[in-house]
């Protein structure tokens, strides 16, 4: 079991799920990085069961991505490991991303959800590659999934992959999956406080994208005041704000993808 939520570490249940051009739409339900982790350090009484156990799977989780990171690094592949809560708009930014690289560089996808494989088809009918990770009862990618992912893909040398994690705003943080950077989306329909209530995810990232700017107008949302608090968790973290939907920042979010080799 996952110590922080309680779902099921093994991967067992996992269903990676290759994505072809002749496959058709599915609509049911298939069958060392330096931020700090929330459980290093001082731990309740009572607790140490629990805690060593936790270590343990992460600890084993970490082997796994060394070696994924490897893997990677020596064929010039870059993962961009894609975090938020549901609804963020994660999948539309990809869309529109893969979409607008066009022939810059190779991109590949890898898809996490619980169930299905409807993401998964939004990202093939883009013409990029991509891989659907279910996670069945899991609420985040790991490492050993990301082998599977990476078998499954072969993403071709000097890819750009990019990995859309299941959306949680806590256990996704904790898992390192061999990635080159963490970016998490935050959109502006959700609170400006988000980065104080799940401080451990914002502390995590190397960019932290505001998405849907679009609807600022309609919301009351304080960008600053997000920047601002996210920057208290992690001083140096780089934000930008961007709407996937008319494209406005997208540039930036670009010219800061082909800095990551």
């Amino acid at each position: 079991m996952c110590g922080t939520c309680g779902c099921a570490e093994e991967s067992g249940g996992t269903r990676i799920v290759m994505l072809r051009e002749d496959d058709a739409p599915d609509h049911g339900h298939p069958h060392p990085h330096p931020h700090p982790r929330p459980h290093e350090g001082r731990q309740p009484d009572g607790a140490g069961g629990t805690v060593t156990i936790e270590q343990k799977v992460l600890a084993k989780n970490d082997l796994l991505a060394e070696r994924n990171r490897t893997w990677m690094t020596d064929r010039g592949v870059v993962a961009v490991n894609m975090m938020s809560s549901p609804g963020a708009g994660k999948t539309t930014l990809l869309e529109r991303t893969v979409t607008d690289l066009g022939g810059r560089r190779p991109v590949a996808v890898v898809e996490g959800d619980q169930e299905t494989r409807l993401d998964a088809d939004r990202i093939r009918r883009t013409g990029c590659a991509v891989v659907q990770v279910n996670t069945g009862a899991g609420c985040h990618l790991d490492a050993e999934m990301m082998r599977d992912a990476l078998t499954a893909l072969s993403p071709a040398e000097g890819s750009l992959l990019m990995v859309e994690n299941v959306g949680n705003l806590v256990c996704p943080a904790l898992f390192d999956l061999g990635e080159r950077s963490k970016v998490v989306i935050i959109s502006v329909t959700e609170g400006t406080d988000k980065p104080l209530k799940y401080p451990y995810m914002f502390a995590a990232a190397d960019l932290i994208l505001i998405n849907k700017s679009d609807l600022l107008p309609h919301v009351a949302f304080d960008v600053e005041q997000c920047a601002h608090h996210a920057r208290s968790v992690n001083p140096d973290v780089r934000v930008l704000t961007v709407s996937a939907t008319t494209g406005e920042g997208l540039a930036h979010w670009y010219d800061w993808l082909a800095e990551q080799r």
